[in-house]
């Protein structure tokens, strides 16, 4: 993919970085040529010192031949901008905007916008650490925070089905991981559990 990512601070600079070593051809833009040097050593893609909202700079990056735009500078409107008109005028197929302002992301998601909060993340991830003490991997889509936890069966949930624990569980059953690492999804069957095995649950977090 061509991939062009707008700030190269910390984020930016390993978004940018692991991407190049994955294969993609990467552009990075940033208005500070100091912030460069965060790149890694092996990166091979290009780089662009200059204003990120400005058109020619844009171009000279090559956002005319980009299959996905990530804007990920420190500067929310910046991010924004850059969203809108890598979608609206140079008709990139994938953009993405961090948002760290919680309350801005719902507003800009509302425009179609794919925005990433990591105040949201950030808060989700520890709140549910502190108050439910599980393994937690969250999925980020559009404006929204997904939490997948892991949970042993509880002994009185053992020889259940999955629609009446979640029921009693009040949480939303996703799937179940068998002894031997077997995945089984209950989208489409209630399935019965047994001792040893974990609940994958999903909860909407923002």
């Amino acid at each position: 993919m061509n991939i062009l990512i707008v700030g190269c601070g910390k984020v930016g600079s390993q978004l940018a970085s692991t991407l190049s070593e994955e294969g993609h051809d990467v552009s990075v833009i940033d208005r500070n040529e100091k912030n460069l040097e965060l790149l890694s050593d092996d990166y091979s893609g290009m780089t662009t010192v200059g204003v990120p909202i400005d058109q020619d700079v844009l171009k000279k990056a090559g956002i005319e031949s980009c299959d996905a735009v990530a804007a990920v500078s420190q500067d929310d409107n910046v991010n924004i901008m850059c969203s809108q008109l890598a979608r609206e005028l140079f008709h990139v197929p994938s953009v993405l905007a961090r948002i760290y302002d919680p309350r801005r992301e719902d507003v800009f998601s509302h425009f179609g916008l794919h925005t990433v909060c990591p105040t949201n993340l950030t808060v989700g991830a520890i709140r549910s650490a502190l108050t439910e003490n599980q393994t937690i991997r969250t999925i980020n889509f559009g404006a929204h925070t997904i939490a997948f936890n892991l949970i042993p069966v509880p002994d009185e949930m053992a020889g259940k089905r999955v629609k009446k624990i979640s029921e009693r569980m009040e949480k939303e059953i996703f799937g179940v991981i068998r002894e031997d690492l077997e995945i089984v999804l209950t989208i489409t069957d209630d399935i019965t559990v047994k001792p040893g095995e974990m609940l994958i649950t999903a909860t909407l977090m923002d």
